[in-house]
């Protein structure tokens, strides 16, 4: 669990296709192992550090609220962690719950 959160916490997530087939940007951390889901405390900084990070050419991305606990949820069901970053991308927690 990410500490600095609480189960209720609005987070901010990128969501690929919006209004389509959407669905939560994954990433990869090669350090760690695992697929990750980067989430950000304000949509601030999810928008600025968006731009940032490595998608899929040609798609849309839009930034969304979420409850923390439902995207720790769906998260787990398919096999992500979350990764709290902050605006410039740089990791400030990890929420690794089968590691």
């Amino acid at each position: 669990m990410i500490k600095s959160l609480k189960k209720d916490s609005w987070v901010f997530v990128a969501v690929q296709d919006p209004g389509g087939n959407e669905h939560f940007l994954g990433l990869y951390d090669q350090e760690s192992d695992v697929s990750f889901i980067p989430i950000f405390k304000n949509k601030e900084d999810a928008q600025s550090c968006l731009v940032h990070l490595p998608t899929q050419k040609g798609a849309k991305y839009e930034v969304q609220a979420i409850i923390f606990e439902d995207l720790a949820k769906d998260a787990l069901n398919n096999n992500f962690v979350i990764f709290l970053l902050d605006g410039e991308g740089k990791i400030l927690e990890k929420d690794l719950p089968y590691h």
